[in-house]
This record gives structure tokens, C-alpha cells and sequence, in this order.
């Protein structure tokens, strides 16, 4: 019952976090601009993004894990590793390769691949006719 709970918590969290990281890669730059003349502290943006992907990373693997565990179906398995894959390759290959554009695009991909994997197995928990699997 508290893994079931957990996983659930742990989907809506994943999904969160991968928004977390859209808004910051589409809208901190515009804060900073709008902000500079306010702000008398700056942010290294790509501390920012390997602190997003420190918990994006283990909080992801954790809800993936045990939503296979819970109901042994892997048709989100494939999609929510594939978008971690894509996330940390838009981090590590950053702006300096990939360009501002590319980083911002790979991010949104992988991002929105991760978001869809635990909708997927979100859904997945809640269609299930068990009363410990749902809020």
C-alpha cells in the first residue's frame, strides 16, 4: 500500500520536476533581463540545470521502478529512460555544443518524453480496480 502511495506521489513529482525545467530554460532568461537591475545576486545557469537534473534523475528512476514493481508493465519504461537520456545529454553537450537553441529544444524533448512516461504510469496505477493503488 505505501509503495503504491509512493509511486504516485513520486509520478506527480517527476512530472513537476520535468516542468520545473521547461520554465526554467524558456523563462529564467527573461527574469534575468527584466530582474538585473534588481538583483544583486546572479545565478550560474548551469549549476541550476545539473541541481534540476540531481533530483529529476532519482526521483524519475524511483516512481519508474515502482510503477513496474506495482503493476508489472513496462510500457512507460522505454519512454521515461529515453527522456532521461535526452535531458542529461541537453546538460552535459549544454549550450557550447548544441547552441542556445538546441539545448533549449533537447530540453523540451526529454522533458516532455519523462512528464509523458509517468502520466503514462500514472494512469496506468489509477485505471487499476485496487483501492490501495488509488489517491
Amino acid at each position: 500500500f505505501t509503495m503504491l502511495k509512493t509511486q504516485i506521489n513520486s509520478d506527480k513529482a517527476a512530472i513537476t520536476i520535468s516542468l520545473v525545467c521547461v520554465l526554467h530554460c524558456f523563462f529564467v532568461p527573461s527574469f534575468v533581463v527584466i530582474g538585473s537591475g534588481f538583483l544583486s545576486i546572479s545565478f550560474d545557469n548551469e549549476f541550476v540545470h545539473y541541481l534540476i537534473l540531481l533530483f529529476a534523475l532519482p526521483v524519475s528512476i524511483f516512481a519508474l521502478y515502482a510503477g513496474y514493481k506495482n503493476h508489472k508493465s513496462s510500457s512507460f519504461i522505454l519512454y521515461g529512460i529515453l527522456g532521461l537520456i535526452i535531458l542529461v545529454t541537453a546538460v552535459f553537450l549544454g549550450e557550447e555544443v548544441l547552441g542556445e537553441l538546441g539545448e533549449k529544444l533537447l530540453t523540451l524533448l526529454g522533458a516532455s518524453i519523462v512528464a509523458f512516461a509517468h502520466y503514462k504510469n500514472y494512469r496506468l496505477c489509477r485505471a487499476l480496480e485496487c483501492d490501495s493503488c488509488h489517491d
